[in-house]
C-alpha cells in the first residue's frame, strides 16, 4: 500500500455502495473471532444502515485503499457528564485481515480523533478484549489506555446485560 493511496471518509448512509461496504466489513469483524466469530445476518443489512443513519451522534469512517474499502470505524458522539462535553466512543474499528498491520487501523482512529477535536469532545472511548494484543498494541501506541480514577479501586470493567430473548 502507498501511503498517498490510503483514504478516509465520512459515510453518507444513504449511499448504497457505502452502506455495502460498511456492512460487509462488519461482517468480516463480527466473522473474526475478535468480534465473537458469528457472521452478520444479512437481514440485518438495512436494519443497521438505517439504525446508523436515524441515531443522533452516530457516525462511521471507512477507509479506502483505492477503490477498495478495506477499514471501518462505527462511532458514536455522546455526552460525558463530568467533562460536561462531548465524547466519541469508538464501537467497532475493523480491518480487513488481508490489511492489517498496513497503518490503517492507525490512521482510522487519527481520523476519529480529529473528528473529536472538531466537536470539542473531552475523550475518545473504546472496548477491547483483554486477549486481543495487536489491538492492545495498537491502542497503546495511539494513546488510549485502562480507564482508572483511583488506583486503589482499580481500572473501570466494560459489562453487559443482555437483553435478547
Amino acid at each position: 500500500m502507498q501511503a498517498d493511496s490510503l483514504t478516509i471518509v465520512r459515510v453518507d448512509y444513504s449511499d448504497a455502495t457505502q452502506g455495502a461496504a460498511l456492512f460487509r466489513l462488519l461482517d468480516v469483524y463480527a466473522s473474526d473471532i475478535a468480534g465473537g466469530g458469528q457472521p452478520l445476518d444479512p437481514a440485518l443489512h438495512a436494519p443497521l444502515i438505517d439504525g446508523l443513519a436515524s441515531t443522533p451522534g452516530a457516525f462511521s469512517l471507512l477507509a479506502y485503499v483505492g477503490e477498495e474499502a478495506v477499514g471501518l470505524a462505527n462511532c458514536f458522539t455522546v455526552f460525558s457528564t463530568f467533562a460536561a462535553r462531548p465524547l466519541v466512543n469508538i464501537h467497532d474499528l475493523a480491518v480487513a485481515a488481508e490489511w492489517r498491520g498496513r497503518g490503517i487501523g492507525r490512521a482510522l482512529l487519527g481520523a476519529v480523533e480529529a473528528h473529536a477535536r472538531e466537536v470539542g469532545a473531552a475523550k475518545v472511548t473504546l472496548e477491547v478484549l483483554s486477549g486481543n494484543e495487536p489491538a492492545k498494541a495498537l491502542y497503546r501506541a495511539t494513546g488510549f489506555g485502562d480507564y482508572v480514577l483511583d488506583p486503589e479501586k482499580g481500572h473501570a470493567l466494560f459489562w453487559q446485560k443482555s437483553l435478547q430473548p
